[in-house]
């Protein structure tokens, strides 16, 4: 599948073909350092006991939410501030969302992936900022963008900066609108993507979202989560995003989709079992 894909290196992770599967998992929210630390401690545990690698995430600030009311979470300051400390203490890459061109340059100062949300995709200035932190860009692709339009995505990229050396660009499938409340996965677009030359991640738990289907908040069906992310290992995607929580139903952002935290430790197994068949199956 990426034979001709280039590899990342995001503080001594190697995301890329025959590299171990990366695992971007952490909670939606930073709801507090306690939190964070707690998942990020158990899923980099089970990440090395199955040697898979690992990078953390959550947001400093949910921007997009359906409601105003809806809490938002610790902001800028003091969100990167709690994130930088989660990051020491894990001793694991950290990677986080990015909102606006002004924020640019704190967040790469902090973490070591920026992510671009999926709304803001086309939104070249924030791009442009993204990529001039000199930190490896992953942009997940908007809901209403085909596969083949995130070559665009990578040409805005590599003119700002981010195919130099140290820094590289991945690109996360997260579903396509398919008519109200309701997303679809192509898995056909998933080897499109593939094809544009760099790493590409699956975001298994958005993927899995009614967006705005609960009317003030967003919906979701994770009881499909395991088989979506089974695809996509199986479909050769060399990195997968799961967000996890302890306790989803009572999580400040994303309490539909998230994965109960145990769960997601048991499906960690099963995808590095199968994403060692595949290498079987390919090198063999």
């Amino acid at each position: 599948m990426g034979m001709n894909t280039q590899h990342i290196e995001v503080a001594g992770v190697t995301i890329g073909p025959d590299r171990p599967l990366t695992i971007i998992a952490g909670p939606c929210q930073a709801e507090s350092k306690d939190l964070c630390t707690t998942v990020g401690k158990a899923v980099r545990d089970r990440c090395a006991e199955l040697g898979l690698s690992y990078i953390f995430k959550a947001s400093y600030d949910k921007a997009n939410r359906s409601s105003i009311h809806t809490e938002r979470g610790p902001g800028l300051k003091a969100g990167l501030s709690m994130l930088a400390l989660v990051r020491d203490e894990l001793g694991v890459p950290l990677t986080t969302d990015l909102h606006e061109p002004g924020q640019a340059q704190a967040v790469g100062e902090v973490v070591d992936l920026v992510q671009v949300p999926a709304f803001l995709c086309r939104q070249t200035d924030l791009l442009i900022a993204a990529a001039k932190t000199g930190k490896p860009v992953n942009v997940k692709k908007g809901q209403f963008m085909s596969p083949a339009e995130m070559s665009n995505v990578v040409a805005k990229l590599t003119e700002a900066g981010a195919a130099n050396p140290g820094a590289g660009i991945m690109l996360t499938e997260r579903g396509t609108f398919f008519g109200y409340h309701r997303l679809v996965n192509d898995f056909a677009g998933l080897g499109d993507m593939m094809k544009l030359g760099w790493p590409v991640c699956f975001d298994v738990t958005h993927s899995t979202q009614q967006p705005g289907g609960e009317g003030q908040s967003t919906g979701g069906r994770p009881d499909t989560a395991p088989l979506l992310a089974r695809c996509a290992v199986a479909a050769g995607v060399d990195c997968l995003f799961i967000e996890t929580h302890p306790d989803p139903a009572n999580a400040k952002s994303d309490a539909a989709t998230m994965l109960p935290l145990e769960q997601m430790l048991s499906l960690l197994g099963e995808l590095a079992h199968l994403r060692g068949a595949l290498g079987q199956i390919t090198t063999g």
